[in-house]
């Protein structure tokens, strides 16, 4: 269906359709080691958009969650990929979820912790990315532990051994990959969320805007694309979120 002129311009206001990409989670975007361009579902889901948008493409990328929010809060990107969170719905609308990604803990294997309700005691340090959406939930949700922000979800791990943490928080393959490299790391049995991932516009640009936005993630999961590209890219774990 054609959008009207007036969403068009509502994502479009420097002429180029400014695409928010957060490299911190690597289930959604990752650089190629060769080109150095990046790619995965979100790249894919941008240049979807832009071709139904008949815009040009600008990716504007970051290499931290709450850096990618930050962007389009600034006016600094037209839209991006972010996971749902109520302190970034203040400022962001949210489509409805696209991908949902499960989120674990992390410890040592001679750790007296062995589930998540051991996890939020005075005595335990958790680290977590600094911005992503389980820094925002755990930190409504953890009363006793303490947490500790590495600057990126990529630096969790270095810095869970660096710094002698109890726990570890982060999505479960991330938290995989990072403990297959260390030995003597295990992850607690059950997560502890489902991040809900989805587009987002600036409130800013106006309903009619994000209505179109929800739209088009909407026809990318009833379509195949969703499913596609996480196949394409080799993501397991993440599964497609259920139609809206």
């Amino acid at each position: 269906m054609p959008l009207a002129p007036s969403v068009l311009s509502a994502f479009t206001p420097t002429g180029k359709l400014r695409a928010s990409i957060n490299l911190g989670n690597p289930i959604l975007a990752n650089l190629d080691p060769a080109t150095g361009e990046p790619f995965g579902v979100s790249i894919d889901l941008a240049r979807a958009f832009a071709e139904r948008l008949s815009a040009e493409l600008e990716l504007v990328v970051f290499d931290a969650a709450g850096k990618s929010v930050q962007a389009l809060t600034d006016e600094r990107a037209d839209f991006g990929f972010f996971a749902v969170d109520p302190l970034r719905g203040e400022t962001v609308a949210f489509t409805a979820p696209y991908v949902l990604i499960e989120g674990f803990y992390l410890v040592r294997d001679a750790s007296p912790i062995r589930t998540n309700a051991d996890v939020d005691q005075p005595d335990n340090r958790v680290t977590v990315g600094k911005g992503s959406a389980y820094d925002l939930f755990l930190t409504r949700e953890l009363k006793a532990a303490q947490i500790v922000r590495a600057p990126t979800s990529q630096a969790v791990v270095q810095t869970f051994i660096e710094q002698q943490l109890e726990v570890a928080a982060g999505v479960k393959q991330q938290l995989e990959a990072d403990a297959a490299k260390t030995p003597g790391l295990r992850l607690l049995d059950e997560r502890f969320m489902v991040i809900r991932q989805a587009m987002g516009v600036p409130k800013s640009r106006g309903e009619a805007a994000a209505a179109a936005l929800n739209a088009f993630v909407e026809e990318m999961k009833a379509s195949g694309f969703v499913a596609d590209s996480l196949r394409r890219h080799g993501i397991p774990g993440a599964s497609v979120a259920p139609q809206a």
